[in-house]
């Protein structure tokens, strides 16, 4: 039998498939990018934002045409959408046939199973727990560097989000297993980690009554053949002293911390159910950059909340000036059914959204030109990615880039490289995102 898999969303959805791919093809299942010749079709979902949302639903009915029409046996639909939304699609959209939700992954070969044998399937777990899955996972990113997902859920309750209703409250992965994840991801080739959850700052509490996260570092950072571990999203206010003396002390963590802050006026703040106001950010990123100058700090914000005026647009922008974040996203606001915030007076119009959004992010372009410019000279690692068409150059990353969502270093040689070599670099010039670099 072929498949067919597509995984939508966020990076911790992605972890999630490549366990379902892994379960798959240990029952001889065979992979293949072909819609048209795949005997079944999985979409792992995502609706986190509103178009996010709408990419699954377009995703969903474009197979469900397959099932009509092609070689299509059987269309599982998993992840959030499918746990959010399983009434809905099960009346709209009548050619799925199993829907398995975002704790119950590891039930993907009885779905498949049951649905082959002409029955339609459906597993909805309560959201407590770790799913278990003795088979090996298959990693999709090309096998030098991969993501490890610590922990599922989340206990913040932001007014705007939707996720602890889809994926339950903070549960984290035991240490035993993550470090078992971790070796077995290495020996095969992967030399990049990067540690994700909803929140990785609160790792372990649950768990163990206290942040952990700080050991977990020390224990990555001992297994043979890792050369980075890169940590996302943390929470400003849960960052803590030792985590910031592991960053210093293991040698294979990136000095490049993912700080997700949404905004920075208190009343926006207040609204959004954040923990943090605009001064405690502040102090959070000055002491972040005197302990560990050379790191790099990423962001994200939310453009167009509901109730922000164009005073407080000012106050960010002027927050951004100051800051000068080495990277940075900036998304519109999106009301998601559910939300207190969806129900908020002073909705923004999606004009109004975009423009605060263009505003950020033509200020960012200034902000990481003038920081990429004062890095000509200098010298750093770079991860190759792939080579320019019809050039002799490389596309490679420093520890200052996150895959997907950072920047690239462009470099020029005359040397035969592969995807997944490590190469010393040094800076000859800057783009407004990117660098230009030569090898050493």
């Amino acid at each position: 039998m072929k498949l067919l898999f597509i995984s939508l969303g966020c990076d911790k959805n992605l972890v999630d498939s490549e366990f379902m791919i892994g379960i798959l093809t240990s029952h001889k299942v065979e992979l293949t990018d072909d819609e048209t010749e795949a005997d079944i079709i999985i979409i792992n979902s995502c609706c986190f934002i509103n178009d996010a949302k709408e990419e699954s639903i377009n995703t969903i009915l474009e197979m469900a045409e397959y099932k009509k029409s092609g070689s299509c046996k059987a269309l599982v639909v998993t992840g959030c959408l499918a746990q959010r939304y399983q009434d809905e699609i099960r009346t709209e959209i009548p050619e799925v046939d199993a829907i398995l939700g975002t704790n119950s992954y590891d039930q993907i070969w009885e779905a498949v199973e049951s649905v082959l044998a002409q029955n339609t399937y459906s597993c909805l777990r309560e959201l407590t727990g770790i799913p278990q899955v003795k088979e090996h996972r298959v990693v999709t990113t090309g096998g030098h560097f991969a993501y490890l997902k610590i922990a599922e859920g989340c206990n913040k309750n932001c007014t705007y989000c939707i996720i602890p209703s889809i994926r339950g409250r903070y549960r984290s992965i035991p240490m035993e297993e993550l470090v078992e994840q971790a070796k077995e991801l290495a020996a095969n080739g992967v030399k990049e980690l990067i540690l994700v959850a909803q929140e990785t700052t609160l790792y372990g509490l649950d768990l163990y009554g206290e942040k952990s996260l700080h050991k977990l570092l020390d224990a990555l950072n001992e297994i043979n053949g890792l050369f980075w571990i890169r940590i996302m999203y943390c929470y400003p206010e849960e960052i803590y002293e030792e985590l910031i003396d592991s960053m210093i002390r293991n040698k294979k963590v990136c000095h490049y911390l993912d700080m997700p802050i949404q905004h920075c006026n208190d009343e926006i703040l207040r609204r959004m159910g954040r923990r943090t106001r605009k001064e405690e950010l502040e102090n959070a990123i000055m002491h972040l950059r005197e302990r560990i100058p050379d790191i790099t700090l990423r962001t994200t914000l939310i453009c167009g909340f509901p109730g922000e005026t164009p005073e407080m647009h000012e106050e960010m922008m002027q927050f951004i000036n100051d800051m000068e974040f080495d990277r940075l996203g900036a998304f519109t606001y999106s009301p998601e059914e559910g939300t207190p915030a969806a129900e908020f007076e002073n909705q923004i119009d999606e004009e109004v959204k975009a423009d605060y959004q263009a505003d950020v992010m033509e200020l960012q372009e200034e902000v990481i030109f003038d920081k990429n410019e004062s890095l000509i000279g200098t010298e750093l690692y770079a991860f190759i990615e792939g080579k320019v068409a019809d050039e002799n150059a490389y596309i490679g990353r420093t520890y200052r880039d996150a895959p997907n969502v950072d920047g690239y270093i462009f470099i020029n040689t005359e040397e035969t490289l592969v995807t997944g070599d490590i190469v010393k670099v040094k800076v000859t010039g800057a783009y407004e995102y990117d660098l230009i670099g030569e090898i050493l």
